[in-house]
């Protein structure tokens, strides 16, 4: 038996798109920061009287097709160890599902340390990245800490993620504007390929994250927190671009999306650097230097109430520990 924690992490410049689907290589690198206030704990342990894997998240039975996803990628566990034997999974997940929160990051990257520990692997962190990958490519991220970069490789060896810096030692902070909890009506998945197939902007995308991870990365070399955001929030908006140019287009925004934006571009226009970005999800995060913290929260508590403001910092990368049964 083994637990492992692992935190989600949102992109600071997204990938949104895949080359190839079951071994989920991305079109494009991305780079991303890992949360301290949202993650998922997971055990794992297999057992020779089970007749099939037994998932249950948040104390609930998992069955379905989110049942069918854990079972596929315990399958890639099991062809790596050589068991045979079925597994009890139990996750708790401390960040809404489906929202646009990379709860599926979290998930699988704890899916990924428990169940390869608990099959008796020592895999290293690249190999955990790349296994994480497999479940939810944005999992790959979720096995450091701080900033980091997936390398979108072009087969299973060479699509991983590195770390840029573990410990972010300025003052770079994220704040959820919790705008709704709910499941997203179309999934990352589907939303993806749909923009790769029908949006005739998605090769002028690709060049747009080219040059956006290196304007992020020497950003961040140079701790300069508004360029962070200005990239970020750019990169988000391009990124969005694409799903209203499918074809049919579509949007994660809700109308309290948009208000959230407008909130963000009054206080920077009130001469507080402050940046948004968003995920495939209507939730808002918010990127800015830690000294403002206490304006911006104020001003964001003008339009939403406080406790749907969630600040979070750079949280820690995976930990894996084994457990007696």
């Amino acid at each position: 038996m083994a637990t492992a924690k692992a935190h989600t992490n949102i992109a600071l410049v997204k990938y949104w798109g895949k080359k190839d689907q079951d071994l989920i290589i991305p079109q494009t690198d991305s780079l991303s920061m890992t949360l301290d206030e949202f993650y998922t704990t997971t055990r794992v342990s297999f057992d020779p009287a089970l007749t099939a894997d037994q998932i249950t998240v948040n104390d609930q039975p998992v069955t379905g097709d989110g049942a069918a996803r854990i079972t596929r990628f315990l399958d890639i566990v099991r062809q790596l160890s050589g068991r045979h034997e079925f597994a009890h999974v139990d996750s708790h997940n401390h960040v809404p599902t489906a929202a646009g929160l990379a709860s599926s990051a979290s998930a699988f990257a704890a899916l990924a340390g428990a169940a390869s520990r608990a099959a008796g692997l020592d895999l290293s962190r690249r190999d955990l990245s790349r296994l994480a990958r497999r479940g939810s490519g944005s999992a790959t991220r979720s096995i450091y800490g701080g900033l980091v970069e997936w390398h979108r490789g072009h087969d299973d060896a060479s699509s991983y993620a590195d770390p840029i810096m573990e410990k972010v030692d300025f003052g770079l902070e994220m704040l959820a504007i919790m705008v709704s909890t709910g499941r997203k009506k179309i999934s990352s998945r589907y939303g993806m390929q749909s923009s790769v197939i029908s949006s005739p902007y998605y090769d002028s995308w690709k060049e747009v994250v080219e040059s956006n991870m290196a304007t992020m990365k020497a950003a961040i070399a140079a701790h300069d927190i508004q360029a962070i955001g200005h990239t970020a929030e750019e990169n988000a908006l391009r990124m969005h671009a694409l799903t209203l140019s499918a074809d049919p287009g579509y949007t994660y925004f809700n109308s309290e999306t948009l208000s959230a934006i407008a909130a963000v571009r009054r206080l920077r226009e009130q001469g507080i650097n402050c940046y948004f970005t968003m995920d495939a999800g209507p939730n808002v995060k918010v990127i800015y230097d830690r000294a403002d913290r206490d304006r911006i929260v104020d001003g964001l508590a003008q339009t939403f109430d406080r406790d749907r403001l969630v600040v979070s910092q750079a949280g820690p990368g995976i930990e894996i520990w084994d457990e007696n049964n």
